[in-house]
């Protein structure tokens, strides 16, 4: 595609093209409103972050949860989400009510709207976020997220086809290698935007493209809306904005995100006057391993665990409850803060590992990405996934041994020995456990939870193991994974009212300026508070996508 640079003018400039970005250009096209969509990456990186996603969307009350005899409801959704966000400043004026909003729109028109535009969702719900609290303490109650089939792609596919319609029909201009360095001001309003052409790249879609700017470029346009992502890919940023809540910002991330996520419009947004809110609330996960095949520099893949590995700390203790695998994700790495060092291990049974191990990410279910109902069949029968199996071959956190001596031994030849863990210490603790198993009563509360999250279809046929001794012969071999902090979303953002318009610092309108998705704070500067209830990043991107697009048809 050419190369645009010069001056131009335009009814709308929307700047980033992941998902928020195209699904805001696809409602202003709708509305017949002329817009150029910025994107400093190649055409290849076409659908930002939500393509390289597992696609997973928080939906209420859904007919997928009623097949599956799972009783959701809008108040039920509610208590979750507010118990999850433990919402407490007074910055937190709009994030509460977006997320009311987005609750309406989960449980209402969103699968519907989602249906009409092509998308489709596989029969099991997944049940992340588990919580392990009281009833009004965070996570959700019941299973919510809801795969697209076709992954990330496949959200991504509707909106990049109607945003492409509307380039054939001269209403939409995509000028891909555009990085916007400032919002231009005329009267306190934004008016436009002014930015470096890139030189032309060719890398694949995520690999590291080239800074060199070959020539300026300005738009004027009615009205700027900013879509340009987290900080996920800029860790100096990560650790400036980190909490002293979550402990000691780590030396050591993986990435959840290429490295253009790197808030660089956020930055300059503010630097424009734009408020900024809720900066220090973060979504890092803690069972990171780095990709034995990476894309982007220090490329990470978040395992998503079934709840029976056990959780050891770096030193080999333990975690407490409730934080077991999949139930919550921020109080594990704010435990993790607290420990001294950055990383923990699971450590788990062949048998575990086979039911229970999910990659997150397109790349790694290529049967849910490639709508591969042969391939999907693999998922309820014996074997370890080719994915997972991959990592267990070739990933250098892994460790695969037949006894508890030679899966120790690997785990301290992994590390080091920094800290050591001993043998002796962890075996008291797997025996431990393993008694806890051999009887239908225990005071374990991680295998209460194994055994209640069979109680669920879904769970049973394809997402938690029986329950078992981790030193039966008959499970092996004994697995142990190191798991990292890999970063992933930004909670917080530019602050918005209800219609997506970004406000200044006090709460007055920033005129012509709007913003949405992670930018944004999913909408707000921040919906989800301190936690997510999981399936609302995606979800979010759309939603606050669509009302930016809507709202400002009607005004431009």
């Amino acid at each position: 595609m050419a190369i645009e640079s010069g001056s131009s003018e335009t009814d709308v400039v929307v700047v980033g093209a992941g998902l928020a970005g195209l699904v805001a250009t696809a409602e202003l096209a709708d509305a017949g409103k002329r817009v150029i969509l910025l994107e400093q990456e190649p055409e290849a990186s076409f659908g930002g972050q939500a393509w390289w996603s597992f696609g997973g969307l928080f939906l209420i009350d859904s007919p997928e949860q009623r097949r599956l005899r799972v009783h959701d409801s809008l108040e039920l959704a509610r208590q979750d989400w507010f118990g999850t966000a433990g919402f407490d400043r007074t910055e937190d004026h709009w994030p509460r009510r977006w997320a009311e909003a987005y609750l309406q729109f989960a449980a209402g028109e969103k699968r519907a709207w989602l249906k009409e535009q092509g998308v489709g969702f596989f029969p099991v719900v997944g049940w992340a976020e588990r919580g392990g609290y009281t009833a009004t303490g965070p996570g959700n109650s019941v299973p919510r997220f809801h795969i697209v089939w076709g992954t990330g792609p496949g959200i991504v596919e509707p909106f990049a086809r109607r945003v492409r319609a509307a380039v054939d029909a001269g209403l939409v201009e995509l000028r891909f290698r555009h990085r916007v360095s400032e919002l231009l001001l005329s009267g306190g309003a934004v008016t436009g935007v002014r930015g470096a052409v890139l030189e032309p790249s060719g890398v694949a879609r995520g690999e590291a493209s080239s800074r060199t700017e070959v020539a300026p470029f300005e738009i004027a346009a009615q009205a700027v809306v900013v879509t340009a992502g987290g900080i996920g890919g800029n860790h100096e940023l990560v650790r400036r904005n980190w909490p002293a809540r979550l402990g000691p910002a780590p030396q050591r991330l993986l990435s959840g995100v290429p490295a253009h996520v790197d808030g660089a419009m956020l930055q300059a947004t503010e630097a424009a006057g734009a408020s900024v809110v809720n900066a220090d609330r973060m979504w890092h996960y803690t069972e990171g391993i780095r990709n034995h095949s990476p894309v982007w520099a220090e490329h990470g893949i978040r395992i998503l665990p079934g709840p029976s590995s056990m959780w050891l700390d770096a030193a080999g203790n333990r975690l407490p409850v409730p934080l077991f695998p999949g139930f919550d994700t921020l109080g594990t790495l704010a435990h993790i803060g607290q420990t001294g060092y950055e990383h923990t291990w699971f450590v788990a049974t062949h048998k575990i590992v086979e039911k229970e191990f999910a990659l997150s990410g397109s790349e790694q279910n290529p049967d849910l990405t490639g709508k591969d109902i042969r391939l999907l069949a693999t998922r309820v029968t014996a074997g370890i996934a080719a994915p997972v199996r991959a990592f267990l071959d070739r990933g250098e956190d892994f460790v695969v041994a037949p006894t508890l001596p030679e899966l120790v031994a690997g785990m301290n030849r992994i590390t080091g020995g920094t800290p050591a863990l001993e043998l002796a210490a962890i075996e008291r603790e797997i025996v431990a456990r393993d008694r806890e198993i051999e009887h239908p009563f225990t005071k374990d509360l991680q295998i209460t939870a194994i055994r209640g999250a069979r109680n669920y279809l879904g769970d049973k046929l394809i997402r938690v193991a029986p329950p078992h001794r981790l030193l039966d012969p008959e499970a092996g071999p004994l697995i142990a994974v190191r798991l990292n902090i890999i970063t992933r979303k930004t909670l917080g953002g530019l602050e918005t009212d209800l219609s997506g318009r970004v406000l200044r610092p006090g709460g007055e309108v920033f005129p012509g300026l709007y913003a949405a998705g992670e930018v944004a704070g999913f909408g707000g500067g921040g919906m989800h508070g301190y936690r997510s209830l999981e399936g609302t990043f995606l979800g979010g991107c759309l939603f606050s996508g669509r009302v930016a697009g809507r709202s400002l048809a009607d005004l431009v």
